[in-house]
């Protein structure tokens, strides 16, 4: 998140009287991100659902996750870059790709990486009913654990689209809804260099970066992000190892905590 969007969220949360009118001209505009950006969120005079955009640590760690939802040309060299660390990842794939690659699957799979959910179709989550986003996270989970024998309990929100029915949702099914702190925006097609200086400059404790399969910088980004921050002393675990494990709560911010 930028310095101007904190300063406008703090604009809003201190006049209260706003935040209705933010929210319904968001929607009126169709921008998912401010609607559910937590700077509006914790404007909020009702308490929503979230998803978890971050985890409150005490040692210096972080996680790397990329969203496979359309090609496939880079997944074997991300494959091996984290190799060539030991780092392992989470990757949130969608079940139309899994029927495309089942190779790349198994291929994440086989390396230690987190294989999880990003929906069946990439569908437009808040526009599902229950029933049908229950539908929806069993046909991909299905497809995932076929090829690696594991029942996916993480999910990310196709575009980074929540509310209150999508998050009840996939909690009531034992799954956990992740989002992200660090947005990397290499689906932009920056350079290289500009991901890596976005990535390093707003990483902290605790933080998820948002990557993407087969974005076409991501490969060469990779390995200058992954060495500044073992240098910074960070250690990257996937999402499952980055979570709080049992009682949690989440802030206005997205962020996991102990109470």
């Amino acid at each position: 998140m930028n310095d101007k969007l904190k300063d406008f969220g703090g604009f809003v949360r201190r006049n209260k009287r706003l935040t209705a009118a933010v929210i319904a001209i968001a929607v009126l505009l169709g921008v998912p991100w401010l609607i559910n950006n937590p700077a509006i969120i914790g404007a909020s005079a009702t308490k929503r659902e979230l998803p978890i955009y971050s985890v409150a640590r005490d040692n210096k760690c972080a996680s790397l996750t990329f969203d496979a939802a359309w090609g496939n040309e880079d997944t074997q060299d991300l494959i091996d870059i984290l190799e060539r660390y030991n780092i392992k990842a989470t990757f949130f794939i969608v079940g139309d790709w899994v029927v495309k690659y089942p190779e790349s699957v198994k291929a994440l799979h086989d390396a230690g990486h987190d294989v999880m959910s990003h929906s069946d179709d990439h569908a437009h989550f808040t526009k599902l009913s229950e029933s049908q986003i229950v539908e929806n996270l069993t046909t991909c989970n299905d497809k995932i654990e076929k090829i690696t024998g594991v029942k996916p309990t993480l999910f990310r929100c196709p575009y980074g689209e929540y509310d209150d029915n999508v998050i009840k949702t996939v909690n009531s099914i034992g799954m956990t809804a992740i989002q992200w702190d660090v947005d990397s925006l290499d689906w932009k097609g920056i350079s290289a260099s500009e991901i890596t200086q976005r990535v390093v400059s707003r990483v902290v404790s605790g933080s998820i970066v948002l990557f993407h399969n087969a974005a076409e910088h991501t490969p060469e980004a990779l390995p200058s992000i992954i060495e500044a921050l073992i240098k910074d002393g960070y250690e990257l675990v996937p999402v499952t190892e980055l979570l709080l494990t049992g009682e949690y709560e989440i802030d206005h911010t997205g962020k996991q905590y102990k109470p």
